[in-house]
């Protein structure tokens, strides 16, 4: 089990919207094209049951991605995430769009990025998170680096985090129980 800092877990207290940065943090930064042109991803499936989690516990999740991508167009179906960005360069402006939309400050927001493009929006949420591989000047701006891998549970650590610092871990678990009614999701 992972422990995590005490100034993380004070940040992570207070957020309502994860942020999600695509490839290098949902996938492991690879894009596999195949000789007809396909686009193929590879993704991690605890870290969707970690957004599903964080989904029964009430938190939203959104994806913003510089590229535009049919699988992740999937993935997001698949995984219930309504709030998906694909093909945006300015991800800071956008932030600031869905900060305003969503009313809520930037406390209440955790990133997860990992390279120049998302540094505008890590240097503003309350939560910055980035994964180990990570391109070196972005570690800079993250208050966490995950000890799993992008594509490889990272997500689903700052889901448990997430879980964790607002005392909804064991709620959620609960879920899961041999005699417990089976959560929806």
């Amino acid at each position: 089990m992972i422990s995590f800092p005490p100034e993380v877990l004070e940040k992570a207290a207070k957020i309502k919207l994860l942020l999600l940065d695509v490839d290098g943090i949902l996938t492991d930064a690879r894009i596999i094209i195949d000789e007809s042109g396909r686009e193929i991803k590879h993704f991690c499936v605890r870290d969707g049951m970690g957004i599903k989690l964080l989904q029964i516990a009430g938190l939203e999740v959104g994806l913003l991605s510089s590229r535009i991508s049919q699988p992740v167009s999937h993935r997001a179906q698949e995984l219930g995430i309504d709030m998906i960005f694909q093909g945006e360069k300015d991800k800071l402006s956008l932030y600031e769009k869905i900060k305003e939309e969503k009313s809520l400050s930037d406390q209440n927001i955790a990133f997860m990025g990992d390279d120049w493009v998302d540094i505008p929006v890590l240097a503003k949420v309350g939560l910055a998170v980035t994964v180990p591989e990570a391109w070196p000047p972005v570690k800079d701006y993250a208050h966490y680096v995950t000890q799993n891998s992008g594509g490889h549970g990272a997500v689903r650590e700052v889901c448990d985090l997430l879980l964790k610092s607002q005392g909804k871990w064991e709620e959620v678990l609960r879920c899961f129980a041999p005699s417990a009614p089976v959560c929806s999701f």
